[in-house]
């Protein structure tokens, strides 16, 4: 692999961030409970997975990312990009026979640990620099290679006796990293970026397999990612911009991928473009006590489930992989303050200054001598005046109710990522519902959501205002 050294405040800019890039990396590595033969660690691999373009073809999952994002840089900026993936090593455990030779076998009981095939996942990265000068007109290309390798581990048992071994193989990666500019009309100096990452493996599935997912992940990058880091100048937020970039921002295209602002607040440095949807300046829970590799903050359920499980599956968990056999043993060794800092931590205070509010008319107080109005403050009598699948709302001049069709235009209260994808989306709405304060609110599942009928099922919708939306037919 090729890689091109970063500076030094180039390198410390991207530790801090690394630390959020981690978690995208290892993001579902090995779920709870942690064990090879857990259901749920049998399907791998869920998120920024990046196939070989022979069998991308044959199923969902594609060969590429794509990002766009605006910048601002100065006179001789430097662009420092890194790209981060895992790539699969495929384990297989094998058993000594008395001749020497070993056979392969579905576990490998130990002591302390039972081994079984897995697939562990290597950390790689591909770096470049460029000057923004370069990337301007065609921009650069950056091929890069990972060559097949085979590594053997001996096994021995708790007297030093070799009874086995630990074969891995990963399989060789080709893949390219495209980056150029464009300089676009507007008051600033404003520059929109766009970076590619593509496997260009030239493996295909051998004939009469058809699409075997197990076969393409060791020849794919997975959890795949980039950090960008301008030297001078600074990148645009894409959630929240200045008002005079926002139809920049908007013909940007991001495909596979989502960018945001990365490292301390406040600086626009350096930008993290993941698969999975974050804010600007995502930050790890700083009373985390360590990686549990199964999703973000609930650290607390996760130690005290892990600590709960029986000591067979421990031993299994701590043969599964070295990153799980972490996880156990900082679940048995946390201590109570630690596990006491989990529990209920508050991200943020405000201060409350001034009276509070004038007690109304008629009220009362009650045993803790706070004053409470004579009358309920939502009445459940008065719900039987609505009927969510009859209700209707004027939106635009149009009655709009169950079965009507709207776009959607989220946004003007909010700059989450999730409304933004959907944002010019057709819809239909299953409901309208109102509010104990008055406000009516459309339920809605989005056209083409192969996910539709089961949300329909469960009663789980996507909630939008009536300003949110536009009728696209009128309904009699």
């Amino acid at each position: 692999m090729t890689v091109t050294a970063f500076a030094p405040e180039t390198e410390e800019r991207f530790a801090l961030a690394r630390q959020v890039a981690d978690a995208v990396l290892f993001e579902g590595y090995v779920l709870y409970p942690y064990r090879a033969s857990a259901a749920k660690n049998r399907l791998r691999w869920q998120f920024g997975v990046l196939v070989p373009p022979g069998w991308g073809a044959e199923c969902e999952e594609h060969d590429f990312q794509h990002t766009e994002c605006l910048m601002e840089p100065k006179a001789g900026a430097t662009l420092s990009v890194e790209v981060r993936f895992l790539h699969a090593r495929r384990r297989t455990v094998q058993r000594a026979r008395p001749d020497g030779g070993f056979d392969a076998v579905p576990e490998l009981r130990l002591e302390d640990r039972v081994l079984m095939p897995w697939d562990e996942g290597g950390e790689e990265r591909v770096e470049v620099v460029a000057s923004v000068d370069e990337l301007l007109g065609d921009g650069v290309t950056h091929p890069f290679r990972l060559p097949a390798r085979e590594d053997i581990e001996p096994v021995v048992d708790e007297d030093g006796r070799a009874v086995g071994r630990l074969v891995r193989r990963c399989e060789e990666i080709s893949g390219a990293v495209r980056l150029s500019a464009r300089e676009l009309d507007g008051p600033y100096r404003t520059v929109r970026l766009t970076a590619v990452i593509e496997n260009t493996s030239d493996w295909t599935p051998p004939e009469g397999r058809g699409a075997d997912r197990e076969a393409a992940l060791p020849r794919s990058l997975v959890a795949t990612h980039l950090l960008m880091a301008l030297s001078a100048g600074s990148f645009l937020s894409m959630t929240d911009p200045p008002e005079w970039a926002k139809g920049a921002v908007a013909a940007c295209r991001n495909l596979h991928t989502w960018p945001v602002l990365a490292g301390e607040p406040g600086r626009a440095d350096l930008v993290l473009s993941s698969p999975i949807i974050l804010q600007d300046h995502p930050a790890i829970a700083p009373e985390s006590p360590g990686a549990l590799y199964d999703a973000t903050e609930i650290d607390e359920i996760l130690a005290l489930r892990t600590a709960a499980l029986t000591d067979e599956e421990k031993r299994e968990a701590r043969g599964t992989d070295e990153r799980a056999a972490a996880v156990i043993d900082l679940a048995d060794s946390m201590p109570p303050e630690v596990l006491e800092r989990l529990h209920g931590a508050v991200r943020s205070l405000r201060e409350v200054t001034g009276p509070g509010p004038a007690a109304p008319d008629g009220g009362f107080p009650d045993e803790h001598g706070v004053m409470r109005p004579d009358t309920p403050w939502w009445d459940p009598a008065s719900e039987e005046g609505f009927d969510p699948a009859r209700d209707r709302v004027v939106v635009d001049g149009r009655s709009v109710g169950q079965g009507s069709r709207v776009e959607l235009h989220p946004g003007l209260r909010r700059t989450d990522a999730q409304d933004i994808f959907l944002r010019g989306r057709t819809a239909k709405v299953e409901a309208v519902l109102h509010d104990v304060d008055g406000g009516v609110h459309l339920a809605v599942t989005v056209e083409g959501d192969p996910g539709a009928d089961v949300r329909r099922e469960q009663g789980r919708f996507l909630y939008f205002q009536p300003d949110e939306v536009t009728p696209l037919e009128d309904d009699v």
